[in-house]
């Protein structure tokens, strides 16, 4: 099975930047796409062959998740069932034969750290808990823009950013409870070295001189570990801020 995740930062705005393309080369059996900034009626899509399914934030042109899957997905739920966190369309799961995979798009920490106590104290381990209940049933694929560099090596300029959104010392450490309760980073399980991310600010050329974060993942149930096949990333493919993450499993 191919999964592929990528935070679109806007459907309809990928749409217009060779979206249609990307899914045709990537040949994905379910893409995992995040901020998709849209409602359902707002967006035609012309994909034959693929369900859509949605989890658009209440909030009109803000977040959201959405699968496209060219396998029939039975049973497909939206948000933690937790009121607190799920007017803002960041969960959308699903029950595939053998595991559960989950599509999440964690909230930002923002300038300032306005929402980082939000995010560390509340969000954090809510869905920590969301994913350790649905393993209880079986084992759980998540995906998505988790909103961390976890370790020094998963972004370019780790001393200057210690204490920005996205690498400060509390949300690294959630990261690795998440981890520690049982996950796999499944990228690191096949590359071991620095100057791979998934994001770069729009600022002085970020991008062209690949002075990036790794923010968006795949991460599976410790029991899944040895049906991992491929994890990559897709630096070239363009359109968003970030750029898709692919699992093979």
């Amino acid at each position: 099975m191919r999964l592929v995740s990528w935070n679109v930062n806007g459907l309809r705005s990928v749409l217009q930047k060779g979206f249609y393309e990307f899914v045709a080369e990537v040949n994905a059996d379910i893409l995992c796409l995040q901020e998709v900034r849209a409602q359902p009626e707002q967006v035609e899509l012309d994909l034959p062959g693929y369900e859509q399914h949605w989890n658009p934030a209440r909030k009109k042109g803000y977040s959201g998740t959405m699968f496209l899957s060219r396998l029939p997905l039975s049973t497909v739920s939206r948000g933690m069932a937790l009121p607190e966190h799920d007017d803002e369309g960041r969960v959308l799961w699903a029950e595939l034969e053998d595991f559960f995979l989950v599509n999440v798009y964690t909230p930002n920490s923002q300038a300032g750290l306005t929402r980082l106590e939000y995010r560390t104290a509340q969000w954090d381990p809510a869905f920590r808990a969301f994913l350790k209940q649905l393993e209880r049933t079986k084992p759980v694929v998540f995906c998505g823009d988790l909103n961390v560099a976890h370790k020094e090596i998963d972004l370019a300029n780790p001393k200057a950013n210690r204490k920005n959104a996205g690498f400060t010392d509390e949300e690294r450490a959630t990261f690795t409870a998440l981890l520690d309760a049982g996950f796999v980073d499944a990228f690191r399980e096949f590359t071991e070295e620095g100057g791979h991310y998934t994001w770069w600010s729009h600022f002085g050329k970020s991008r062209e001189r690949n002075v990036g974060w790794r923010i968006d993942y795949f991460c599976v149930s410790q029991s899944l570990r040895p049906r991992l096949k491929r994890a990559e990333i897709l630096p070239k493919v363009m359109g968003s801020d970030h750029c898709p993450v692919v699992l093979e499993i």
